[in-house]
């Protein structure tokens, strides 16, 4: 190991999170991302694109957990679920530990994003790409969804952060989710991830946040601590009818211990209920927010240079 060398990774334009490299595993660039597996000392082997870390060992639990159970706890018999993106498959293993789920349509763009992580990161997806209620789709997310008309009891975007020219900025705005709104059912749940909540680095948060309350009657804002991404990391839950507060957090236990087939790491009953407590500043923030993200008017983050070592 050179100890000398480090991954960069931009929290936002003018704070750098270090992290000390022991091996690079994998390096390339496919059709519409560059791709790193890299094994770090602080947080094992992880999945970096365009030069963002998406996933390490030592922490993805926290961050899946934290964007699938909400919703598949709060839906009464979730039984049809659609994912947007989420290459490394780690959503999709906490997703197929419902033995109530008959169906999973997953699309993503990048065919070679997936193919790279089932080699390299089985750790994360732990044979899930072999389930037979998988249906795989290499796609744009999207048109996929505009040309079929199947419905989802819980939709969740997995999606990278929305970098001009990159493969998800459209996936971040009023038309795609008032899209996704028709493609669920009646008690269906969006859930997705919604970038850095960190205060002072809210910005893409909010506006995501202050967006879905332009299409869904019921919003609520969460977030969580991700060690590797460098601090509080915000999701979202929408839904038309379903509220997630309205469950104990005995509920959510029991309903845990009831539908799932393995225990969980990060996320219970109070863990459920705390991620939704947000505070003073942030909740107003949310509240003050006007920005509503359009294909017109798209929402675009700090891109850094890919792989930027030193």
């Amino acid at each position: 190991m050179n100890k000398d060398e480090w991954f960069y990774d931009h929290v936002s334009p003018d704070m750098v999170q270090l992290h000390r490299i022991r091996e690079t595993v994998y390096s390339g660039k496919t059709e519409f991302q560059s791709v790193e597996i890299i094994e770090l000392s602080s947080f094992g082997r992880s999945l970096v694109l365009d030069g963002k870390i998406q996933s390490s060992e030592a922490d993805e639990f926290i961050y899946h957990e934290a964007l699938v159970h909400p919703a598949m706890i709060t839906h009464p018999q979730p039984e049809r679920v659609f994912i947007a993106g989420g290459g490394e498959g780690a959503t999709l293993r906490e997703v197929l530990t419902y033995p109530s789920v008959k169906r999973v349509v997953m699309v993503d763009v990048d065919k070679e994003v997936i193919d790279i992580c089932r080699n390299f990161l089985p750790s994360l997806h732990q044979g899930s790409f072999d389930d037979s209620r998988l249906e795989l789709h290499y796609a744009d997310a999207r048109k996929h969804l505009k040309q079929k008309q199947d419905k989802f009891d819980v939709i969740i975007l997995d999606l990278p952060e929305p970098i001009e020219e990159g493969p998800a900025y459209l996936l971040h705005t009023k038309q795609f989710y008032e899209l996704i709104r028709r493609r669920l059912t009646s008690q269906g749940i969006l859930c997705l991830q919604a970038g850095c909540s960190v205060w002072g680095n809210h910005s893409v948060f909010t506006a995501i946040s202050h967006t879905l309350k332009a299409v869904f009657p019921l919003v609520f804002p969460y977030r969580t601590e991700v060690p590797s991404y460098g601090g509080m990391w915000g999701f979202v839950f929408a839904s038309q009818r379903l509220n997630p507060l309205h469950l104990t957090a005995d509920e959510v236990n029991h309903r845990i211990s009831a539908r799932t087939k393995r225990s969980l790491r990060f996320y219970d009953g109070l863990t459920h209920h705390g991620m939704f407590l947000l505070p003073k500043c942030l909740r107003g923030a949310i509240d003050r927010e006007k920005r509503v993200i359009t294909d017109k008017k798209p929402l675009f983050v700090h891109q850094p240079e890919p792989g930027l070592q030193g």
